[in-house]
């Protein structure tokens, strides 16, 4: 068994290969689609990135939820805002259409995203059913007796925990990377692998949704995080 975890970073995506549960390979691209082209095998593809856009004036349940079991960290999760305020060309447009939408307005991380987060969707909207929304901090969790990692994955503390969680889950993480991937920051190749731990759950049928059962867009895709 074949899965891959994708984490946006600053060149681009970077992709993680389990297989079997183990640790295969990782890669790095600018392109989703040059990424994704590296690991045709890959029975499921576990992307930290929204997918799924409502058309109702509401944030997503998704969201919410996973804010709400991280808590006092509940800062690591961004709402993500209805479809048509990613079809605006600035982020003081956005921000005013969304107050007018939700009733609060759109942070700039968030809207920093539109680029990726345009790419990854509409590569599900057309037709690729491998594409799993997850969320690194639920998954690491997940994998922490649902509890929340207290340390920034910034920092030594929260990196070198995420790390032991993911060893203590089968992922050996190695020390070096080599080429492109070596390059790529740490908390992100971290949030990769944990992408891929969700994904070989999905692939096993032991994961689950928040929530549960998932929201749909107009477009019958269903809208949720998977850990």
């Amino acid at each position: 068994m074949t899965v891959l975890g994708v984490d946006a970073c600053a060149v681009g995506w970077v992709g993680v290969v389990l297989r079997d549960g183990q640790f295969h390979g990782s890669y790095v691209a600018r392109d989703l689609d040059v990424l994704l082209a590296e690991v045709p095998d890959a029975a499921v593809v576990g992307i930290d990135m929204p997918l799924g856009l409502l058309e109702t004036a509401a944030w997503r349940r998704a969201d919410l939820l996973a804010a709400d079991w991280l808590g006092r960290h509940r800062s690591r999760v961004f709402r993500v805002a209805p479809r048509p305020i990613w079809e605006e060309a600035d982020y003081a447009t956005a921000n005013q259409r969304c107050r007018e939408f939700t009733g609060s307005g759109l942070s700039r991380q968030a809207w920093a995203l539109k680029g990726k987060l345009r790419e990854a969707n509409s590569r599900r909207e057309h037709g690729d059913d491998r594409l799993y929304e997850v969320h690194p901090e639920i998954s690491f969790a997940a994998m922490n007796d649902s509890q929340p990692v207290s340390w920034s994955k910034r920092s030594w503390n929260g990196q070198m925990t995420r790390r032991r969680l993911l060893v203590a889950h089968g992922i050996a993480v190695p020390e070096h990377f080599a080429g492109a991937v070596g390059t790529v920051a740490p908390d992100d190749i971290l949030d990769a692998c944990a992408a891929a731990w969700s994904a070989a759950r999905i692939s096993c049928h032991t994961a689950q949704p928040l929530p549960d059962p998932p929201e749909r867009t107009l477009g019958g895709l269903p809208v949720a995080i998977w850990y």
